[in-house]
């Protein structure tokens, strides 16, 4: 009983420092995190947790999100084309505006040709997360094994898949992969996806802060500062000045992804954008929270496969899953990790339970299983998500570890407790 209530205490001390660190404090010392679901993934070394004694992992379920990309559309770069080239010739840019505009004309049939498509970041994201994940499970993938890998239909989680997968067999030749990218899967991957045969019709309720949005007084003025930065006048430019401004501001927070870093010079800072984040974060998790129910497939797709491997019907080593941010967001939230299920009323105890640099370019949640020499133990799994060990909302006395069958029976009810 000691025991218990002392790792309950552990739990509840990691979740509010976990929760203190992750908001401002992070921001400070690393501003680009306000990119939020354009920041590119952050390889900081981390400790993980021993495995209690006599346990080992034999097998890895994971779903990850296609690494950094070109913009997800191609609008954006024709429209800030558009802008910038009428406010050049009527010479409604300023000094800095010029020099933006010359390294966009430089750059922009690359951007235009390879809009929404991974970069060369993206591809190297995914190929250290592999080599990462090989080298710190070292048990589950040296005698090599089957893993099977499947990807949403969309180039970039595709070619994510190959990348990662390649990396994987070239620590370990011996690992075989079958990769598979087709409506057929699309369950265990991206559930709402339209060309997927399997329809689901799942609630879709609002985060219950949105009742009291009004009482949030976020600074919301990057806009104005960016355009006055960049031009002179925007009268008789194409598209309203606010769309003009998110859209900068949408390229400046892309920039690193794509190589070009430093396109915009002073136009806007990483400090300018961190002090805005907490709206920007309202509006993630509003955008992310009402699919948390449609996820439910890749949760029961997760329960079965491991299932699976556990009674010995399937051999596999790892099951890989490579999707979007509007998939691993919302399964974030339908699990809880890192207390992600907390649904706060109050909009600014949302930066609190939900950052949106947590649905980075590439990010990961790793399902670890650990298996004891003994028959009779428990087999045990943990949440490693972002490359850290993560909380759920499952009991356990031996954190960060937890019990398969507390997992499974937590998780299938929750499931079942949605009508679809």
């Amino acid at each position: 009983m000691k025991k218990t209530l002392t790792s309950i205490v552990f739990v509840l001390f990691a979740l509010v420092a976990w929760a203190q660190s992750s908001a401002f404090d992070q921001l400070k010392d690393d501003p680009r995190k306000a990119y939020g679901t354009d920041y590119p993934y952050n390889f900081a070394p981390v400790e993980l947790t021993k495995a209690p004694k006599g346990y080992k992992p034999f097998y890895v379920s994971h779903y990850g999100r296609h690494g950094s990309r070109y913009f997800y559309n191609g609008y954006m770069y024709v429209e800030v084309d558009s802008v910038l080239t009428k406010a050049h010739r009527n010479h409604q840019l300023t000094p800095e505006g010029e020099a933006f505009y010359q390294k966009f004309q430089a750059a922009k049939d690359e951007l235009n040709a390879c809009s929404t498509e991974l970069s060369d970041l993206g591809w190297q994201q995914h190929q250290q997360i592999a080599k990462v994940m090989y080298n710190n499970f070292p048990e589950v993938f040296k005698n090599g094994g089957n893993v099977y890998a499947i990807s949403s239909l969309v180039g970039r989680c595709v070619i994510s898949m190959a990348g990662f997968c390649q990396s994987l067999t070239q620590c370990n030749p011996k690992i075989i992969i079958r990769e598979q990218s087709s409506r057929s899967i699309l369950d265990g991957v991206k559930p709402g996806d339209r060309q997927n045969p399997i329809k689901h019709n799942p609630p879709k309720p609002k985060p219950r802060f949105e009742k009291n949005r009004s009482q949030f007084k976020g600074q919301d003025n990057l806009r104005d500062i960016v355009l006055s930065r960049t031009f002179t006048s925007t009268e008789g430019l194409p598209g309203n000045p606010h769309h003009i401004g998110s859209n900068l501001i949408n390229l400046y927070t892309s920039l690193p992804s794509i190589g070009h870093e430093g396109m915009m010079g002073n136009l806007i800072t990483d400090e300018e954008v961190a002090a805005v984040w907490e709206s920007s974060n309202l509006g993630t998790y509003s955008w992310l929270f009402p699919e948390r129910y449609v996820m439910i497939p890749i949760l029961q797709d997760i329960i079965k496969k491991a299932d699976a491997v556990i009674d010995g019907s399937c051999d596999r080593i790892a099951d890989l899953r490579f999707g979007h941010d509007d998939c691993l967001g919302p399964l974030q939230m339908l699990m809880g990790i890192n207390g992600a299920d907390a649904d706060p009323e109050d909009p600014y105890e949302v930066k609190n339970i939900y950052q949106n640099w947590q649905t980075c370019k590439a990010c990961n949640m790793q399902l670890v299983f650990y298996r004891s020499k003994k028959a009779s133990d428990d087999i045990l799994v943990k949440c490693v998500f972002n490359g850290k060990e993560a909380t759920l909302p499952v009991k356990t006395d031996c954190f960060p570890y937890y019990k398969w069958s507390d997992f499974r029976q937590f998780y299938t009810e929750r499931c079942n407790s949605v009508e679809n």
